[in-house]
């Protein structure tokens, strides 16, 4: 008996390396698309202006892309070996969510999503006429919806998607097709009554269960912040310079979880804990080089050295004084800001010893 054409990517999928693939009309239930408009008429999207911009687009597939049948969504296990929490009890090192330890997700993730789609659109595959496009998460695609409507996983009380398999660990792309495809079975899971990952948030961050404010998430405030970070968030802070993985660590459908085999998602050593006083010396250039092929670079050296500057004021290392002081004269106003905050800090600690 001949394979179906769902069956046949979806085993391409895998021999190219992804763990997690289904399949999904090219709609979304009005659920999904009421949660988003919601959140950006809340302003809980904070200064994320391209969500409200693109929002149509976002809430229906076919928006985007009339031509639209189908969702292939894909998943890519990033799931670490070591406790990311390990380094927040260090505060002398950084803490850099586990994503960002590696090659830029974004490139790997779309070089894999364009092999699959060269497949599907083979002419003994999907055959004549057949169009496809790919999308990670830089384009108007509400992927967590369409991933949880593929049954990769379900939205989880922290608005990630949770895996019986991946848990809480799991890179998101699709592949929106012309093709009239058979959508996935439903898959079993669910987060009960658990709310771990709510009570995880060092910021509060979940006005209730599956509602993210952005405006108080550390993920957001060390990445897509561009502004000084909010005074009321500094300390919670601690030694996290970009991104914050405490929600998604502290689901319980980890345990399932086997680490990632992808050797281009393994771990830069240099970024498992890097000393904090090294980060803040670094100047433009420096940190172009020093971040090269990471996505950490698109945030650019002057937000980057505002989140080390919060984490060496979190320090209580006096020891770090002269650099902090020296940094309250840099040419960025939001770097001064933080040496300045960072300063008080650090002389306070001091007084007190």
């Amino acid at each position: 008996m001949s394979k179906s054409i769902e069956d046949r990517i979806a085993d391409h999928a895998r021999h190219l390396g992804f763990d997690a693939i289904g399949f999904c009309d090219a709609s979304l239930p009005e659920e999904a698309r009421t949660r988003l408009r919601q959140f950006v008429e809340d302003g809980r999207h904070g200064t994320m202006s391209w969500m409200e911009q693109r929002i149509e687009q976002r809430g229906d597939p076919k928006a985007l892309w009339p031509e639209v049948r189908s969702v292939i969504s894909l998943g890519l296990s990033y799931a670490p070996e070591a406790d990311p929490a390990e380094t927040l009890d260090q505060p002398d090192t950084g803490t850099i969510s586990v994503y960002a330890r590696h090659r830029d997700y974004h490139d790997v993730l779309k070089g894999m999503l364009k092999h699959l789609a060269q497949f599907v659109v083979r002419q003994d595959v999907g055959g004549d006429g057949t169009q496809v496009k790919v999308f990670v998460d830089t384009a108007p695609v509400m992927e967590k919806p369409l991933a949880e409507q593929a049954q990769l996983g379900w939205q989880g009380k922290h608005t990630n998607v949770v895996s019986r398999i991946h848990g809480s660990w799991l890179l998101l792309g699709e592949i929106y097709t012309t093709l009239e495809l058979t959508p996935s079975p439903p898959r079993a899971g669910s987060c009960g009554s658990c709310t771990r990952c709510l009570t995880a948030c060092p910021t509060d961050a979940f006005p209730r269960p599956y509602a993210l404010d952005a405006r108080r998430c550390i993920a957001y405030l060390t990445i897509e912040h561009d502004g000084p970070i909010p005074v009321e968030f500094r300390k919670a802070m601690g030694n996290r310079i970009y991104g914050c993985d405490d929600c998604l660590n502290a689901c319980p459908w980890n345990r399932f979880a086997a680490t990632s085999r992808h050797m281009k998602l393994q771990p830069r050593a240099d970024l498992m804990a890097p000393r904090l006083d090294d980060l803040a010396r670094l100047d433009d250039a420096g940190f172009r080089s020093f971040f090269s092929g990471s996505p950490i670079k698109r945030i650019g050296r002057n937000r980057f050295v505002r989140n080390v500057l919060i984490a060496l004021g979190n320090s209580g290392n006096r020891a770090h004084l002269p650099l902090v002081t020296h940094l309250t004269q840099d040419e960025s106003p939001i770097v001064a800001d933080a040496a300045a905050w960072a300063q008080t800090e650090l002389q306070e600690a001091a007084s007190n010893e």
